[in-house]
């Protein structure tokens, strides 16, 4: 698998990833299934203290005992819950990243996390507080780097000029170009690495998943989705699948560094896995692809 540096840093990691956040529950299955992942050549492992209340992390951090030196560990902060209460509050301060981080690190059965991310932000936080809070973890060495995740322009600009993010996650696919706007080419002119989630499109892209295209996606009916797909699949062979070609599309700009699909089974795993072994695509391919784009009706947060 090619390995690429995340910005500028002194983190490496395989162009593809695991997005942890679709593991589940089931303990053992899931330790299974990240091992498998490890053994494969996956080494961006993120999570975020935020899906299954913790317990994801805490799953991520058994599985990784024993392998953390194996592993660029990257995980979330941002959506604090109130004891007591359901659902969570947006706090991006000081204070509370630096509480969060400890509970992080506990969970994941770990003294430092690789990539820590703020896990959202608005132009109403305390941007240069958070910046401050992250900084200061990284002197500590309680975290090595440090991004956001974000799909909203105005606040990835902001970050991009304030601090010395080495990452951006964002969702990024052949059904959701948004990105290649305004957002990817800054990421290029910076020298920061998209992490990309979504390069399937929620399945809507996936090999053998018609019934997931027809369900529409971000504002383009299922219908157009499922004639992009029949277009698409002319680009597939025995060799690389629809869900293939849909991560690679999303590894072709020059400012992704990883793609991190999800995988709940062995063979989803593999399958994303392998792409990470095909050719890239090549300008033509990447421009026809462009061109067989539908429209859609989702418009750019802000």
């Amino acid at each position: 698998m090619r390995q690429n540096k995340l910005g500028a840093s002194d983190l490496v990691v395989g162009e593809i990833g695991l997005g942890c956040m679709s593991l589940g529950t089931d303990e053992q299955k899931a330790i299974l299934l990240l091992h498998e992942a490890i053994d494969l050549g996956v080494t961006l492992l993120d999570t975020a203290d935020l899906y299954d209340e913790g317990r994801n992390e805490e799953i991520v951090g058994k599985a990784i005992k024993g392998r953390r030196s194996d592993v660029v560990l990257a995980t979330k902060v941002g959506n604090r819950r109130i004891p007591g209460k359901d659902g969570w509050v947006w706090d991006a301060s000081k204070a509370y990243i630096m509480e969060a981080v400890k509970d992080s690190l506990r969970r994941l059965q770990t003294d430092y996390i690789d990539l820590y991310q703020l896990h959202g932000g608005t132009l109403d936080d305390p941007i240069d507080e958070t910046i401050e809070a992250f900084e200061q973890l990284k002197r500590e060495g309680v975290i090595r780097q440090y991004g956001i995740s974000s799909i909203r322009p105005n606040v990835i600009r902001e970050y991009v000029k304030r601090s010395h993010m080495v990452s951006l996650m964002s969702q990024y696919s052949i059904l959701d170009r948004r990105p290649e706007e305004e957002v990817l080419p800054l990421l290029a002119e910076h020298g920061i690495s998209a992490i990309v989630r979504g390069p399937v499109a929620s399945g809507a892209l996936a090999h053998g998943r018609e019934d997931k295209a027809q369900k529409g996606y971000l504002g383009i009916e299922g219908e157009e989705i499922v004639k992009l797909r029949h277009h698409l699949e002319q680009l597939c062979d025995e060799k690389r699948s629809l869900t293939q070609l849909a991560i690679r599309y999303s590894l072709a700009h020059p400012a992704t560094g990883a793609v991190i699909p999800g995988a709940s089974s062995s063979e989803q795993l593999r399958h994303n896995v392998e792409a990470g072994n095909l050719p890239p695509l090549t300008e033509q391919e990447v421009s026809l692809i462009r061109s067989l784009r539908p429209a859609n009706t989702y418009t750019q947060h802000r």
